[in-house]
């Protein structure tokens, strides 16, 4: 399927997930060193159990925290090393390969300055870059492509392409120019069809209406199908459509991310992670997101052929899950959780992490893992050495009251 036969559902409509939001320009001062950094954020909707994905193997609370639940090096299914006292999901084999060729990066315990646990609040404050929900109608990533402009430091030169989307995530809403795209698996809508739905919406949902005339839009552009394999056949439902779902739109992605003349920087929304029952370990709905992801983050590597090497991508979630399993096999909202870096312009290979502990009294509440690390000071590190965002506009614009909040050092290479 074609991406020019793309119909958003109203439920995607309103949810947004899986958009890619990409803006054109180059960093200049970057290019001026002999760099062409690519950055591309993934953020996964509904709050990432940090501990199913990379388990504490050497801590010596953790079988007693997770029981028959606690991922192990010598369980049935061996969860993968990543050093002497973490353990990644077995379900990500390809972000294992990427961490031991020194291109992938976790960081562990970290969380933003939210310590509620309300979805929307806490995507919020994950993509507005602000302490508090609702503070702003902009997002962190398009102020610091804002600042990028406004000081010079970027190339005007490169595509302003084309884009769709239904409804901008927070992340890249702002002044800074953008474009965005829906890709989804559905089956192809002929034209007469998409003319009659496109009536029905002008005269009952505006929004809706001018998504559609947005994706209408893109396919009379022409080449948008390069940016989707053509492919009659869906996947059936259930994690292979999940699966094909995530590689495609981060594939897709990817490819227009390594377009010599295409976007520097891009964002993606997973949805699906708020697993509160059956969430299980090295087999399970977490297991079968996690290896959806691993998928993504390869496409991601295959498709941005030689431009791999200057790109990093990072994979971020608004919170994290209870430390114990509940009564249905899940976790609920917690707080800390993980953070994954992946790309070749990382200087990866290690695990980031203050560990706060696993006994009930180093927990938050006595419930969550304690987050040691803000992730807003991983990502100022990244805008800062990776795209050479000032960090003084990290401060003050782009994360603002976070003056206290270093950024960490030394991410990529």
């Amino acid at each position: 399927m074609g991406l020019h036969h793309h119909l958003p559902s109203r439920r995607e409509a309103l949810l947004g997930a899986g958009t890619l939001f990409a803006w054109s320009q180059m960093p200049r001062l970057a290019r001026a060193e002999g760099r062409d950094p690519r950055l591309l954020v993934i953020v996964l909707r509904g709050a990432l159990d940090g501990l199913g994905a990379v388990a504490p193997v050497g801590d010596p609370d953790w079988i007693t925290l997770r029981g028959d639940r606690a991922l192990v090096l010598d369980g049935k299914t061996p969860a993968l090393p990543l050093d002497s006292f973490f353990a990644l999901n077995p379900a990500m084999p390809q972000l294992h390969r990427l961490y031991k060729a020194q291109q992938a990066t976790i960081v562990h315990a970290t969380a933003t300055p939210y310590r509620d646990r309300s979805h929307f609040d806490g995507q919020d404050v994950l993509e507005s870059g602000f302490a508090r929900p609702g503070s702003v109608d902009s997002g962190w990533l398009n102020r610091a492509l804002l600042a990028l402009a406004s000081d010079g430091r970027v190339d005007p030169r490169g595509s302003r392409a084309l884009g769709v989307g239904a409804v901008t995530p927070l992340v890249v809403r702002g002044q800074a120019q953008v474009m965005s795209w829906v890709p989804q698996q559905l089956l192809a809508a002929s034209d007469d069809t998409q003319a009659r739905l496109l009536d029905l919406y002008r005269h009952t949902d505006a929004k809706l209406a001018a998504a559609l005339e947005a994706r209408i839009r893109l396919a009379a552009l022409g080449g948008a199908g390069s940016v989707m394999a053509d492919d009659a056949q869906l996947p059936p439902p259930g994690i292979a459509r999940v699966r094909a779902y995530f590689t495609d739109a981060a594939g897709s992605a990817a490819r227009l991310l390594a377009k010599a003349d295409g976007p520097r920087v891009g964002a993606l929304g997973f949805v699906g992670w708020d697993t509160h029952i059956n969430e299980g370990a090295a087999m399970g709905q977490l297991a079968n997101l996690l290896g959806a992801l691993d998928g993504a983050l390869a496409a991601v590597e295959t498709n941005m052929g030689e431009a791999w090497r200057e790109t990093v991508v990072a994979v971020v979630t608004e919170f994290g899950r209870t430390a114990r399993i509940n009564g249905t096999n899940g976790t609920d909202h917690g707080q800390g959780t993980v953070a994954f870096l992946a790309g070749g312009a990382l200087r990866g290979g290690r695990v980031v992490a203050d560990w706060p502990g696993l006994k009930t009294a180093q927990l938050y509440e006595g419930r969550d893992l304690n987050p040691t690390t803000d992730l807003r000071a991983v990502l100022k590190g990244l805008l800062r050495d990776h795209l050479r965002v000032d960090e003084r506009v990290l401060a003050t614009k782009v994360f603002p009251d976070s003056a206290d909040v270093t950024p960490t050092a030394g991410l990529v290479g």
